[in-house]
């Protein structure tokens, strides 16, 4: 695989050697972003009006059991059709009108999107347990934001603003050399500050390796060798999914981002 940067030199090198000073680097990053999550979450690091607002729980636990009464009664989801191509925790979105039709929910929620809400109320395990998650939308917005200030230095360049490897394949974004300031995106899983990467194709990802880190620190690996992609483990315990995220698999302890 080629860098397109024109860093000939490092990839010159052998295998081991890149990924151990690769894996170096990322764990210096993660360590210092864990030392400060305890002050994050105590509400030492950031102004009150900043902090994540609670979830709404009572929604999800509403819209959860008319999916389950829809399915039960009516053996389909009521679900928004997409395209194969997108991604497994953007895919299933809640037709609302679909539940309200049949008289299975009476109000869309004010936290959802389509009542101008801050979530997309979507459905992961399809097929085997259908459960009802948040996708933050204000999260999903600073990627495509990116995504385009990306696009058009590529277009311009012929180029992508990418910087150190921060996985194999996956690269920290150069803002200043498109003119852009680095957006502030907040983990709804634990309030810490993460950062957008890019892979070799111009695709943008948010990084949730902190988070997975913060998680094997807290249950140990033998928790997450347990499955394929570590972003189970997130998505287990919250109510909701990592947007804009690439799959990642536990390599010598660590959680590693994957390409597609």
């Amino acid at each position: 695989m080629s860098s397109g940067d024109g860093n000939g030199g490092l990839w010159a090198m052998n295998t081991r050697t890149i990924l151990a000073a690769g894996r170096r680097w990322r764990t210096a990053a993660m360590m210092g972003l864990l030392a400060v999550i305890t002050l994050s979450l105590s509400g030492c690091l950031y102004p009150e009006d900043e902090k994540q607002s609670a979830p709404p729980k009572e929604a999800v636990r509403n819209v959860q059991a008319a999916i389950d009464q829809y399915f039960d009664e009516q053996g389909l989801l009521p679900i928004v059709t997409s395209s194969q191509d997108v991604p497994v925790y953007e895919k299933y979105k809640i037709d609302y009108k679909k539940l309200q039709a049949k008289g299975y929910l009476s109000y869309i929620p004010s936290a959802a999107f389509e009542n101008g809400g801050n979530y997309y109320f979507i459905i992961i395990d399809e097929e085997t347990d259908p459960t009802v998650k948040l996708m933050d939308i204000a999260t999903f917005q600073k990627l495509i934001d990116v995504q385009s200030w990306v696009k058009q230095y590529r277009d311009s360049r012929s180029a992508l603003p990418k910087k150190d490897e921060m996985y194999p394949g996956f690269y920290t974004i150069d803002y200043e050399s498109m003119g852009k300031k680095a957006p502030d995106i907040r983990s709804m899983f634990s309030g810490v500050g993460l950062h957008a990467i890019l892979d070799d194709k111009g695709n943008i990802y948010v990084d949730y390796g902190i988070d997975l880190m913060q998680y094997i620190q807290k249950n140990g690996e033998s928790a997450a060798s347990e499955v394929a992609d570590l972003r189970e483990l997130l998505v287990r315990g919250s109510d909701f999914v990592p947007v804009k995220s690439p799959a990642y698999k536990l390599v010598g302890g660590e959680p590693v981002a994957v390409l597609p």
